[in-house]
């Protein structure tokens, strides 16, 4: 079976044809002459935007947590979109609250990948290398915040007797071994004593991912858009749907065989 590399699709996609690959080869996406990242205008694109958006995304959350309160709620856009505070020791949309070290682990080898396809991509793909900067982005934007934003997890029995009452601050030792004293991240300054004997797990220190944009469009009284997110959120679900978008359209062609006889017709 014949070897050869072809470059086609409507961006002059890193392809390889079908009679390219064989049982016994192994392509490398950088070894082709016209890889992007042997480039220094798709590198320009990537990180330039990369760097921006990670700016842009830390700048917004130190902003939002140094100038809204607690419980306010600003209204940017009536009926579209508010600013909230909220802290999340979960991924997106809230998925597995307290995995921060998985999801640390999963953010360093999704930036590998990103490399990786970037290196796969062709000098002129680039809505591709715009697509990669805003993940890149939004996974720097989360990752720093659970490696650098910490707070002490502390949980506490619930006076009703459900499930126990998670708080998140600042803990030291209190005056005696039977008191803790509690700063809640809200507002440093304000403190609270609890007993030891509330204390019903381990308190863990946990970094968190600090959001603070909400959706208001509601369907008969029920939000259309739960989540409280950021702009690194943001940044990650554009860059998905754009990458998926251009790979589609720069698909490969293929052939199929038409429904009604034998012959092979070409198929975008």
């Amino acid at each position: 079976m014949p070897a050869s590399a072809s470059w086609g699709g409507s961006d002059s996609a890193l392809l390889m044809s079908d009679a390219s690959v064989s049982q016994r080869e192994h392509i490398v996406c950088w070894s082709h002459p016209d890889s992007a990242i042997r480039f220094v205008a798709p590198h320009l694109r990537l990180w330039g935007i990369a760097v921006a958006g990670l700016a842009i995304d830390l700048w917004t959350k130190a902003w939002a947590f140094r100038e809204l309160r607690i419980d306010e709620v600003r209204k940017v856009i009536p009926g579209l979109l508010s600013l909230r505070l909220s802290l999340n020791t979960g991924a997106l949309f809230g998925i597995g609250q307290g995995m921060v070290p998985v999801f640390i682990v999963a953010s360093v080898a999704a930036l590998a990948f990103v490399v990786y396809l970037f290196a796969c991509s062709a000098r002129a793909q680039r809505a591709v290398h715009v697509a990669l900067a805003l993940i890149l982005a939004g996974a720097l934007g989360n990752l720093y915040d659970r490696v650098f934003v910490q707070y002490d997890v502390v949980p506490v029995a619930a006076r009703n007797g459900g499930e126990p009452t998670q708080l998140l601050g600042e803990v030291t030792a209190g005056a005696n071994d039977q008191t803790l004293v509690f700063r809640p991240w809200w507002d440093p300054k304000e403190t609270r004593r609890i007993a030891r004997s509330e204390v019903v797990g381990q308190i863990r220190r946990m970094g968190v991912v600090r959001d603070f944009l909400k959706f208001t469009p509601e369907i008969d009284g029920r939000p259309i858009w739960p989540w409280v997110f950021n702009l690194a959120d943001a940044f990650l679900v554009v860059g998905v749907c754009l990458l998926l978008l251009t790979y589609w359209r720069d698909r490969p062609r293929g052939r199929r065989r038409d429904r009604h006889g034998p012959a092979e017709v070409a198929t975008e």
